[in-house]
């Protein structure tokens, strides 16, 4: 992955903005965001009190939630948008704000980080994504724990679904996927006959990192991976057979 540069017209700016992102992804089951999150509560114990930043938060489900347990919480995404949306629940113990990732935010700050639903491995580059994790290291105390929940990408080159449909409140989108060495890719049809004069596209690009390759983002900035389980219920990480990649890692310096 060559360095180049990123304009503000990368896919993920527009295609996150847009209803649609929303309504294929996340108009879903409010309860199974929040099982994931109280089985994270149960195995990392926050005290009470504790700061917690969400990377990534799209329109804040998650961090409603955490906030919801009494934590202070900050949820940061590079979608106006759904940080528009997500505003309108903040609280004391609640705030949003537009940023991108790999521009610092705060130092020694938080006590605990998370990057939910693969919001991460966007980028074209492998500095870029190195400059992301620079930054949520920075913005931990020293010993804090950061979360990130990513794709398997072995289990996903072996699982691949080429092309599919599928059906929300009238709104057709169909869906082709594809890999090369360094990323999956889905292209992404919309049909909307009452709002769209014309289909729209767009086509999404997520690095195939492995394990491996997050253990050394991690640990050249100073992040000490503890434990990584390989679903939403927690089960042990397996290479091959794990859907997920959900690692949690430790602050050391």
């Amino acid at each position: 992955m060559e360095q180049s540069g990123e304009g503000k017209n990368s896919w993920y700016r527009e295609w996150f903005n847009t209803t649609y992102y929303h309504q294929l992804y996340f108009n879903r089951d409010e309860q199974e965001a929040a099982s994931f999150i109280d089985e994270l509560l149960n195995k990392l114990n926050p005290p009470k009190n504790a700061k917690m930043l969400d990377i990534g938060c799209g329109r804040g489900r998650h961090c409603i939630h955490l906030a919801s347990k009494g934590y202070f919480v900050t949820g940061i995404d590079i979608s106006e948008d759904s940080i528009a949306a997500a505003k309108k629940s903040e609280d004391d113990n609640l705030e949003f704000f537009v940023h991108d990732m790999r521009l610092p935010f705060r130092t020694n700050y938080y006590e605990y980080a998370f990057n939910c639903f693969t919001s991460f491995g966007f980028f074209r580059t492998r500095r870029e994504h190195d400059s992301a994790i620079r930054t949520i290291a920075e913005a931990l105390k020293t010993d804090g724990t950061f979360v990130i929940d990513y794709l398997n990408a072995h289990y996903i080159e072996n699982h691949l679904q080429y092309k599919s449909e599928v059906e929300k409140d009238g709104v057709l989108f169909r869906i082709t996927r594809w890999l090369d060495e360094n990323y999956f890719y889905k292209k992404i049809i919309i049909e909307d006959e009452n709002n769209l004069e014309e289909p729209l596209e767009f086509t999404e690009q997520v690095a195939k990192f492995s394990l491996g390759d997050f253990n050394d983002m991690l640990s050249f900035s100073g992040l000490q991976i503890q434990e990584v389980f390989g679903s939403y219920s927690f089960e042990p990480y397996d290479v091959n057979n794990s859907p997920r990649l959900i690692i949690i890692a430790k602050k050391t310096k």
